[in-house]
């Protein structure tokens, strides 16, 4: 069996005056191939921004992208890299985790953290919590990922909704 090569998360999408940041833990294999954040077209984060936020979430990327920078939304990873074969979080090895510190620092306005799922929130507890300066607020919610197929879009919608809308 051959080892797997090591992938990388993308930089962060944030402006300076950023509120609030949805983290991931790493692009499956299509954004990374798309070089976009939530690139396959099963996942459910654009059409549930496009809903939050009132844009077309078939708009091109830097569209998509523009209207969450507007609304103060950041996104990124937690992990910067890792060994993964496929796409599934379950597989991740091997992961280190972005530069929260600089990133907390450059944008000391963002108070709310939400997780785009178990292992963005598992993954941010064990690695970078700890060595944070100060303490955020925030919440896990329902992954917007295809494999995560327990809950239906209209059931992931309003919960991003109750907690997004609220910060």
């Amino acid at each position: 069996m051959a080892p797997m090569s090591r992938i990388h998360s993308f930089p962060p999408l944030a402006r300076a005056d950023a509120r609030l940041v949805i983290l991931g833990s790493m692009p499956g294999e299509v954004s990374l191939a798309a070089g976009q954040y939530y690139a396959h077209p099963r996942n459910a984060f654009w059409p549930i921004m496009g809903h939050l936020f009132g844009f077309d979430p078939q708009a091109d990327y830097a569209e998509r992208v523009a209207a969450l920078l507007e609304a103060r939304v950041a996104v990124w990873d937690v992990l910067h890299s890792c060994r993964r074969s496929g796409s599934l979080d379950s597989r991740i090895r091997d992961d280190a985790v972005n530069d929260f510190a600089t990133f907390f620092a450059d944008h000391p306005a963002i108070s709310r953290l939400f997780f785009n799922g178990q292992k963005a929130e598992a993954s941010y507890r064990r690695h970078v919590l700890p060595h944070l300066p100060r303490q955020l607020d925030y919440q896990r919610l329902p992954s917007t990922s295809p494999a995560h197929a327990t809950l239906s879009f209209e059931a992931k919608l309003a919960a991003w909704r109750t907690a997004i809308i609220r910060s």
